[in-house]
């Protein structure tokens, strides 16, 4: 099974939240939006940043990111 790192991605600064070795990058995928909420819930104040949440292998080639906000702000 595949290692995933997930980092909170604030403009052009990456700090990482952890590593797991999880299934797939579905899987993955889905633990990311779930953390992507749970930092939104936790510091509302990422949402109007911009920030997200972005998963990287083992090569650290990012393979998925979702941001914390999920409307755009041209959308609101």
């Amino acid at each position: 099974m595949p290692y995933y790192s997930f980092d909170l991605v604030d403009g052009e600064e990456f700090k990482n939240q952890g590593g797991i070795i999880l299934e797939d990058i579905e899987v993955a995928s889905d633990r990311a939006v779930q953390l992507a909420s749970e930092l939104s819930q936790v510091k509302p104040e990422l949402q109007r940043k911009g920030c997200a949440v972005r998963v990287t292998d083992r090569d650290h080639n990012e393979v998925y990111r979702t941001p914390l906000d999920p409307v755009p702000a041209w959308q609101r």
